[in-house]
């Protein structure tokens, strides 16, 4: 059904000489957050032309889901190991789907 998830998109700028360890950790992070109940979706992608730019795909039930998602351990973990790695500071939008959600 459209309109029941909740969706951010955040935009990573990783300063270069960390972009392995930066994927490392954030790996690890998606890894724990799609075992959680509250998320549908948590993914990961790289720009093809400037490696050092990632966004985060994550989707959940609901915004209740993105609110517990904060509370975890591994998310805590992951926001303090990566705060050094940043070129700039990481941004976010949040949006919910349109399109039906059987497939997520």
């Amino acid at each position: 059904m459209a309109h029941t998830l909740h969706i951010v998109l955040v935009s990573v700028h990783v300063q270069p000489h960390l972009v392995e360890t930066f994927r490392a950790a954030t790996l690890t992070n998606a890894s724990e957050s799609v075992k959680e109940p509250g998320v549908a979706r948590f993914d990961v992608v790289q720009d093809l032309d400037d490696p050092t730019r990632f966004v985060l795909i994550e989707a959940y039930h609901g915004p209740e889901g993105a609110a517990a998602h904060k509370e975890t351990a591994h998310y805590r973990k992951w926001r303090d190991t990566v705060a050094s790695m940043m070129a700039e500071p990481r941004t976010s939008k949040k949006y919910f789907n349109v399109t039906e959600d059987a497939t997520w």
